[in-house]
């Protein structure tokens, strides 16, 4: 239930704070006078898309702010609990500040919301009912909607029925988007299966290819190194020169005076390291020149393997780790694309299965529809007997495809009426009146309060053209309405303020040169004189006086009678 509301610097509004009971509230006033700025204000409280228009001229920014006392609605708990928002004392407090920039910020109990979270709530909290409603029972598509309202059980099997249709056009979109790239796929597959294919028949060892190099190297100066190396030997070693002779008697003779001085012995002892690393590197040149042997197809079969190797490297990388490393990323990718393969026969199963399964929820859902439209019919035609449509037949018609499944199910739904006896049935939206449709929307409304568990129900001039005692029957639904749900009503019609709990007047003044919009709470006697004023017009007369005092008495009998009722 909505207790507070605070506006300001919102269009014709600079400042503005009413309290809000519970039952039923009238806002009454002459036209233009800005009733509908409230409304409008609480529907941006509910989520509703803003616009710089709505902030006041020379302000920066317009202030809205509601306090709400929460329905026992496990639903709006739980979505509140998501949003980490804790609330106390089952208030909620709702604030929305709108710049001129454009910009919009949203908090629940002051935590930042998304317009998106606001709107989830406050389409829990408060039900606009206005002209736009008329619209949307026009529109045959949203007939189903409507119908599904009525029931929690047909609720319960829709939104079961949408997950699984939406699974279903998740597995739908997996498989077209498989089949439309079969092409793709297959040159994809077949490229993958050669680069595999490719590189495992290379065997790539890391660090061959430094081998490989040094081993041409070898190879390609052969000559030159033998001829070096047996020169550096017959150096050595040679009959012509027999250095290391020369040098080994040198080694000898300064052992026999290395200890006669410090100096000595430090020369005996690095000519004996040279002499003893010059015998190993002679050794050396002879075991290398006794393995060494020319093969020309050695030297074909380097060239060939560096050959192979930088062809890989120039198509996968620039070294053969980079080689390596692609392998295993396309090795990972043609497995996973074989196992797709062998499982497209399984995933075609696998719609099939997914589609069954919406199809029987979807039947379900259509069976529990058709017994669910006949209760609505009775329950509407009760409703519009009280309004003055006893001779009024409704009807839902249904047509089922089972072919093809939709968002909604199986089912495309319209109402149908009669309105007069004798004459036939027909769409809803090419047969009522404007005060018919008036009265049909109202019953429904007045069905679905009684299942719905909204805060606050808010009636936007829904009485537009009707008069007399349909305009006496239409109040006395509101008030029945407002007997389960909180009511705020603007209405033209005096019969409806006068059956109401609490009556606001609204206003608009001019003050230094400035439009302002006033509201302001009226006591019975100033009552009266605002009934009167909708009864008479501008010139209020005895007879308007009297007029209005009657229908207040009229209005607390059924005020009465309603709490009796209930």
């Amino acid at each position: 239930m909505l207790r507070e509301l605070m506006i300001r610097d919102f269009a014709i509004i600079e400042r503005l704070d009413i309290n809000f009971e519970d039952k039923m509230t009238v806002l009454t006033g002459e036209t233009g006078a800005g009733k509908s700025i409230v409304i409008d204000a609480l529907g941006l409280l509910a989520g509703g898309r803003s616009s710089q228009e709505y902030i006041r001229k020379g302000a920066e920014k317009a202030l809205l702010q509601g306090l709400f006392i929460l329905p026992k609605s496990a639903q709006l708990y739980h979505d509140l609990d998501e949003m980490g928002i804790i609330v106390e004392d089952e208030s909620l407090i709702i604030q929305r500040e709108l710049y001129r920039s454009g910009r919009s910020v949203c908090r629940i109990n002051n935590i930042l919301v998304t317009l998106g979270a606001l709107k989830k709530i406050g389409n829990q909290l408060i039900d606009i009912h206005g002209q736009n409603e008329h619209q949307m029972l026009m529109n045959p598509d949203n007939h189903i909607s409507l119908l599904d309202k009525f029931s929690s059980k047909t609720q319960e099997l829709k939104k079961e029925y949408r997950n699984l249709y939406n699974g279903y056009l998740e597995k739908v979109k997996i498989l077209k988007k498989q089949q439309s790239n079969e092409q793709q796929w297959a040159q994809r597959l077949d490229m993958l299966q050669f680069q595999v294919q490719e590189i495992n028949e290379a065997s790539l060892i890391l660090g061959e290819d430094v081998e490989l190099e040094n081993k041409k190297q070898k190879l390609e100066n052969f000559q030159t190194i033998r001829d070096t190396l047996s020169q550096s030997y017959e150096l050595l070693s040679g009959e012509a020169i027999d250095f290391l002779g020369h040098l080994g008697d040198t080694v000898e003779g300064m052992q026999r005076i290395e200890n006669l001085s410090e100096d000595l012995h430090n020369i005996s002892e690095n000519l004996s390291s040279s002499f003893y690393m010059l015998q190993d590197a002679a050794r050396d040149i002879s075991n290398e020149l006794d393995i060494m042997e020319w093969n020309e197809d050695e030297l074909n079969q380097v060239n060939q393997r560096l050959d192979l190797i930088k062809q890989l490297e120039h198509k996968y990388g620039n070294s053969i780790k980079k080689v390596l490393d692609y392998y295993t990323q396309i090795e990972n990718e043609l497995t996973q694309m074989q196992n797709a393969g062998e499982d497209s026969e399984i995933l075609q199963k696998t719609v099939q299965k997914s589609y069954n399964k919406a199809l029987e929820v979807a039947k379900q859902l259509s069976q529990e529809r058709i017994q669910v439209a006949k209760n609505l019919a009775k329950e509407v035609e009760l409703q519009l007997n009280s309004l003055y449509m006893s001779k009024a037949r409704f009807d839902v018609r249904f047509i089922t495809n089972e072919d093809q499944l939709t968002i909604d199910g199986i089912d495309r739904v319209e109402f149908y009426i009669q309105t007069n006896q004798g004459e036939s049935s027909g769409p809803l939206a090419k047969i009522v009146s404007g005060g018919e449709l008036s009265r049909i929307m109202l019953a429904l409304k007045t069905i679905f309060s009684q299942e719905r568990n909204k805060t606050s129900i808010i009636f936007d001039e829904v009485d537009t053209g009707v008069s007399g005692r349909v305009a006496q029957s239409m109040a006395e639904k509101i008030g029945q309405i407002a007997e389960t749900s909180q009511v705020l009503c603007i209405t033209h019609l005096p019969q409806v303020a006068a059956i109401s709990n609490h009556h606001f007047l609204v206003t608009k003044r001019t003050i230094k040169g400035r439009t302002e919009a006033t509201v302001e709470k009226l006591d019975a006697q100033s009552r009266i004189s605002e009934i009167a004023r909708m009864l008479a017009g501008t010139e209020i007369t005895k007879l308007s006086l009297e007029h209005a005092k009657e229908l207040l008495e009229m209005g607390k009998k059924t005020q009465q009678k309603l709490d009796n009722d209930v």
